[in-house]
């Protein structure tokens, strides 16, 4: 078994932006520690590097098991673009897969 599992979120662009060109929807796509809940790797669909820079920078660290709050409140405070109701859309979803696969029940 590998150490770590890959997770994805998507949610919707809004109109008017270059990605739309491309992609309906925004992915973030991410490589995650299954011990320890922590992004590894993290790309996203986003068209211009320094935006894709940005959300992997803002992302890779982050300990999923800490609950995604601080993470949508990092990427409000840091990323300002048309796209950021939709990179945040991702996170939550991105969330509900990781909470799906490793947050058990009781």
């Amino acid at each position: 078994m590998g150490r770590t599992i890959f997770l994805a979120g998507h949610a919707a662009l809004p109109q008017g932006m270059a990605a739309k060109g491309l992609y309906d929807h925004l992915a973030i796509v991410a490589e995650v520690d299954k011990k320890y809940g922590v992004v590894v790797n993290v790309q996203c669909t986003l068209v211009t590097a320094l935006a894709n820079e940005i959300v992997q920078n803002t992302i890779r660290g982050y300990c999923l098991k800490d609950g995604i709050e601080e993470l949508i409140k990092d990427m409000s405070n840091i990323y300002r673009g048309a796209a950021r109701n939709a990179i945040i859309a991702a996170l939550k979803d991105l969330d509900r897969e990781y909470t799906r696969h490793f947050i058990k029940k009781d």
